[in-house]
């Protein structure tokens, strides 16, 4: 057709894409610092911190500033956070007995944290893996990981941070049961309102790699790919999610998050109670790594992946991104 002007379009998508106002009146998909949780690094000492090469701009930190970094996440509107401890290899045994210890550092910490910051939700990892001289997230025997016999070990592990005051404890181990052996527990102790977030569809990958450096964590011999999940399966996924919900979760979590996306829309399709995603560290250091090459724009990346997760399925976003997004103008 040569003349335009006789031509005619019912259906101009682009009309709500016109301005500014009219894209914000249409937005499907909105992000909140209210949906983010930070995850925080911490160790024993006093007013100090270590940066962590492998995650620039993320750091341990002692108790006391770890108190002060939650209050100013707070003050950005963050109201969560999730604490994961570096422990001494002199203090780490085959059991991860100091995990059970009511002077352990993850404990004082949430009693700090509730102390000063009372608002904020307090979520606490339940896993053998920082405490074991293994370095495995269940108890390891002849090269084997041994379910069953893990599951009082993180039950205690969840009694000793529920006592301290979590909010939410976390099972990120995988071990089959142990979402309904943690329930029980925590109801028999008289823990009924603390809640359990579930690590229900935790893949075996290779975006881990940072984190395993901030908390000197990896596994001493083998992989966890008999408790981890192959990143190949989907319907796997379905499964441990349901059987977690079945015993008693009150979230769901999916880890990592940029690269299962479809994953997350899934599980999001066959619950009914909140699914939480985890934008891991080297989700995280892929990031940061390009924006200081200058081969993106990081304030953009950040903006754009976040809001992919959420649009995916997400309500509640593990990010270590939480308080730079909190502190963008947009």
């Amino acid at each position: 057709m040569k003349d335009a002007d006789k031509f005619s379009l019912n259906q101009r998508p682009r009309r709500n894409r016109k301005s500014a106002g009219v894209r914000a009146l249409v937005r499907e998909t909105w992000l909140s610092p209210q949906s983010l949780v930070a995850p925080l690094f911490i160790m024993d000492g006093d007013n100090r911190q270590e940066s962590i090469a492998s995650m620039p701009g993320i750091s341990r930190r002692t108790i006391d500033l770890t108190v002060r970094e939650v209050q100013e996440l707070a003050d950005l509107g963050i109201g969560a956070v999730a604490l994961f401890p570096k422990i001494d290899d002199g203090k780490k045994d085959s059991t991860a007995s100091l995990s059970r210890d009511p002077d352990d550092i993850v404990p004082r910490c949430v009693q700090a944290i509730k102390k000063a910051v009372p608002q904020t939700v307090v979520i606490t990892d339940v896993a053998m893996d920082p405490y074991s001289s293994d370095g495995h997230d269940g108890l390891v025997r002849d090269g084997q990981i041994i379910n069953d016999e893990t599951l009082p070990i993180l039950a205690d592990m969840a009694l000793n941070q529920a006592r301290a005051g979590s909010d939410m404890v976390a099972p990120s181990d995988m071990m089959d049961g142990r979402v309904g052996y943690i329930r029980q527990a925590l109801d028999q102790a008289g823990f009924t309102d603390v809640g359990i977030l579930s690590y229900a569809a935790k893949y075996c990958s290779s975006f881990y790699g940072p984190f395993r450096d901030a908390l000197d964590s990896s596994p001493k011999a083998g992989d966890k790919k008999t408790y981890q999940m192959d990143y190949a399966n989907q319907q796997e996924a379905l499964r441990e999610v349901q059987l977690d919900v079945a015993e008693g979760a009150d979230m769901v979590m999916i880890k990592p998050a940029l690269s299962y996306l479809d994953v997350i829309r899934s599980v999001k399709e066959a619950v009914s109670i909140p699914v939480a995603a985890y934008h891991v560290s080297g989700e995280y250091a892929m990031v940061k790594a390009a924006a200081e090459r200058g081969w993106i724009d990081e304030q953009q990346a950040v903006i754009e992946i976040l809001t992919s997760i959420k649009r995916a399925g997400a309500d509640v976003i593990f990010t270590y991104f939480a308080r730079d997004y909190a502190s963008y103008k947009i």
